[in-house]
């Protein structure tokens, strides 16, 4: 290793999402089942608003908690829906910095972090970028939210429980009831409890319910990436305690300084359009890959999100599985890049039906001969 690297980095490696990609590099018009964003563009009335931004000279750095137009219409939808005093927003550069600051602004050196396996790829990644200590839980089969798992792996070093519903790369939804366990045991214990909720709006099976209901000292991570397909505009948000929120700005100001401030007129825009439509679709299609595959594979019904998590046939695991899935050109992502395990590996179903079901009698084929 070069001397000048630092030793935190050795703590973890490059996503493997991007080996994946890596190795399919070579392939012609492959069947795509690989990408976590949606497959429609982002609305035009967003596209105009940023554009409109751009040419009205809104191109400088922004304040670093957000643009006030913003910041004012998310206080004001999290106040309606919380009701909770001692909470405040600021906008981050994606959820994905919202997760970094999170991280920076609460985690010391040997601090102990809870969180379900399998996990979103960043989560032990910038754990142990902090000098915290991950600590799994293992949710097979059903990838479901276990309370009682989440209290016995407590221990006095415990300083973060960390949920994802709907999950990635699960697509599973905690119900109001596993999520009310967990919320009242991290308040009963002085744990902080962050909700990573970028997939809230696309829930199928019911209303959405988020951890804060039940704790207010929830911090809460989510964003306009995915529900608006604006993956690269690179604007999120965050609201929580006022005392953690500030700490969070404190830290964007010395990082990320601002999202990028046209986006952030874009994402004031979203707020006004009505994601129905794409999440009927979604849920439509949710339903068309569950029925293709239910016969030759092994999986939990996905609730939210648009992810399926299937076991890998035969004994090979899951990595094997997916290798000889990329050699037959359909591109589909190994389970132990976000997990400890290597059985399943992960589906997108954002993509067109006749992707879908072109993936889908690949998929079946390979478990025949599985």
């Amino acid at each position: 290793m070069h001397p000048w690297i630092a030793q935190r980095t050795t703590t973890f490696d490059a996503s493997g999402i991007r080996k994946v990609f890596d190795l399919a590099a070579k392939l012609t018009d492959p069947i795509n089942l690989s990408i976590g964003q949606p497959d429609f563009d982002v609305p035009e009335s967003i596209q105009e608003a940023a554009i409109d931004a751009i040419r009205g000279g809104k191109n400088a750095y922004s304040p670093t908690q957000g643009i006030g137009p913003l910041r004012e219409a998310l206080s004001k939808e999290i106040a309606d829906r919380f009701g909770h005093a001692d909470r405040d927003v600021f906008v981050s550069s994606g959820t994905s910095g919202g997760l970094m600051l999170s991280m920076l602004s609460m985690i010391d050196p040997g601090d102990e972090v809870i969180y379900l396996d399998p996990y979103f790829v960043m989560y032990p990644a910038l754990l142990k970028m902090c000098g915290g200590v991950p600590v799994p839980i293992d949710s097979y089969p059903t990838f479901e939210l276990d309370p009682d798992k989440i209290a016995a792996a407590v221990t006095d070093k415990t300083k973060m429980i960390l949920l994802n519903s709907p999950a990635n790369p699960t697509g599973v939804t905690a119900t109001a009831e596993q999520l009310e366990a967990v919320a009242k045991l991290a308040a009963d214990k002085g744990i902080a409890l962050v909700s990573d909720e970028i997939y809230s709006r696309f829930h199928y099976d019911g209303d959405f319910v988020s951890p804060t209901s039940f704790n207010p000292d929830t911090i809460v991570i989510d964003g306009f990436s995915k529900s608006h397909a604006m993956t690269g505009w690179r604007v999120g948000y965050v609201h929580g305690p006022r005392e953690i929120i500030a700490t969070m700005l404190k830290i964007q100001q010395y990082s990320f300084v601002c999202s990028p401030q046209p986006a952030q007129w874009g994402a004031l825009r979203a707020m006004e359009v009505s994601l129905d439509g794409h999440i009927e679709d979604y849920r439509r299609k949710r339903d068309l890959i569950c029925d293709l595959l239910q016969d030759d594979f092994e999986f939990t019904r996905p609730g939210g999100a648009f992810y399926l998590f299937p076991k890998a046939p035969g004994d090979a695991g899951g990595e094997a599985f997916v290798h000889r899935a990329i050699e037959r050109g359909l591109l589909i992502i190994p389970g132990n890049i976000f997990s400890d395990k290597d059985t399943h590996f992960r589906i997108s179903f954002a993509a067109t039906d006749d992707t879908l079901r072109r993936g889908a009698a690949l998929l079946c084929e390979l478990a025949k001969e599985a």
